[in-house]
């Protein structure tokens, strides 16, 4: 069964979620890759405001190419998180719920998620041109000398993710890995 939730995420929308739930995300997201977390953890540190609020926020790891004539966005599939690691616990300490993209993630940011209560999901890499199709809007809000990798705000339906790891400690990688298993 899929879990159809909205954004902003709130802490009993997160604390439903387990790890290997399907999820259907409907409402604003922000795409920001590496260089745009090291700007927003710079802002953080220094007391300044985000270009955006980033309280119950869900932050997908993309840099969707161009769109072309008639679409909202190119191909947006997720980016390799373990990139963002090192600045994903600060962001998650001032609000940050949810955050897209591919692979594991470190053990600080599984600390930070469960200690503030945040999630994160998968989406399927590969599929950028499917996951696109969900996207209904795109909004250049902050960094656009870093093209791609700019923030984007993006209202999305029906998006399909897996929450990989949840508010309990729950990681879906590891437990696929169990569960095959031989010894």
């Amino acid at each position: 069964m899929v879990k159809k939730i909205t954004t902003p995420l709130t802490e009993e929308v997160i604390t439903g979620l387990k790890a290997g739930d399907l999820v259907s995300i409907t409402g604003y997201i922000y795409t920001a890759r590496d260089a745009a977390h090291k700007r927003l953890v710079e802002l953080v540190r220094n007391g300044k405001e985000l270009p955006f609020d980033i309280t119950g926020s869900v932050i997908y790891y993309v840099g969707p190419t161009p769109a072309p004539p008639g679409k909202v966005i190119g191909s947006a599939g997720p980016t390799t998180s373990y990139r963002m690691d090192s600045y994903a616990p600060v962001l998650i300490e001032i609000g940050l719920k949810g955050m897209i993209g591919k692979g594991k993630r470190a053990p600080e940011v599984r600390s930070a998620m469960i200690k503030h209560k945040a999630v994160y999901f998968a989406a399927t890499g590969g599929a950028a041109a499917l996951i696109s199709k969900h996207i209904r809007s795109s909004e250049l809000i902050a960094y656009d000398d870093l093209g791609p990798e700019a923030i984007r705000r993006l209202y999305v339906e029906d998006f399909p993710a897996i929450v990989v790891n949840d508010v309990y400690g729950g990681d879906l990688y590891e437990e696929g890995v169990k569960r095959y298993r031989i010894d």
